[in-house]
């Protein structure tokens, strides 16, 4: 775990910063692949500042309300300091995501079959941006009370919180959760499936992962059924994406009975 990689100059090149910054172009890579002989190729690049913005505000407010409001509520003009660190994958997907509607609704393409495409991408981008947080020492788990987990050195925020004991690697469990799914999509993909279905299956797999792995966080307050914010959008977003999945299986079923009957 090292918060700051080297310097050049006076300026400190930070691990999460990087990682984060290789994750995109990792995850925009495996886009523009996954759309190669698509109409959808040449719109990947072009929605970056969309989904861009929408990310870093969304993910910004996310971890400032659901978070840490306790303290921004007292230091208000502290939201808008992102370099300061503070944000969250979960409000960065939300926004990203919104972003990319507008964009497809402005250019008029289809929401869902961009979103299939580029599912697989986003979770392995995630997958990579994990690894950022086990570098700058967030994300961190609860203590393990026995001998197993990782040690968190001094000047991280899990060293400030729980000292120099043994924590869970939840922030580690959820990079290969993610590429797990990764791999499971990428699977899926040599089957004819309803249009939708691979992003609301990348995000129902996600979410399933981050609710069990949020009971090992121990850097997330807690609230009713001492669930955290996190789970409960992950069990809010895997409600909705099953019960729209399951609408798009039935409505693609009854259109190829139609076909067959005619």
């Amino acid at each position: 775990m090292r918060e700051i990689l080297f310097t050049i100059g006076d300026f400190p090149v930070r691990s999460y910063g990087l990682v984060v910054a290789l994750a995109v172009l990792f995850a925009l890579g495996m886009a523009h692949f996954l759309a190669k002989g698509t109409p959808y190729q040449k719109h990947i690049l072009d929605l970056v500042p969309y989904a861009a913005i929408g990310a870093l505000i969304c993910a910004r407010l996310w971890h400032v309300f659901f978070f840490d409001w306790d303290y921004y509520a007292k230091h208000l003009a502290e939201i808008p300091r992102i370099w300061q660190g503070g944000i969250a994958i979960q409000g960065a997907l939300i926004g990203g995501l919104a972003a990319v509607a507008i964009y497809t609704r402005k250019h008029r393409i289809s929401f869902w079959e961009l979103a299939d495409i580029m599912a697989p991408a986003i979770v392995l981008g995630q997958a990579i941006g994990r690894f950022a947080c086990f570098l700058n020492g967030c994300a961190f788990g609860s203590p393990t009370g026995s001998s197993f987990g990782l040690i968190y050195p001094e000047g991280t925020v899990a060293f400030e919180v729980y000292g120099s004991q043994p924590l869970w690697p939840a922030e580690v469990w959820e990079g290969q959760w993610d590429l797990i799914v990764f791999v499971v999509l990428i699977l899926l993909r040599y089957r004819k499936w309803p249009t939708g279905f691979f992003f609301l299956t990348y995000n129902i797999l996600y979410s399933l992962g981050r609710f069990m792995l949020e009971f090992l966080r121990g850097d997330s307050p807690r609230y009713v059924f001492n669930w955290t914010a996190g789970q409960w959008t992950s069990m809010g977003v895997i409600a909705v994406c099953l019960s729209v999945l399951i609408m798009f299986i039935i409505s693609s079923r009854q259109k190829q009975e139609v076909s067959i009957n005619v």
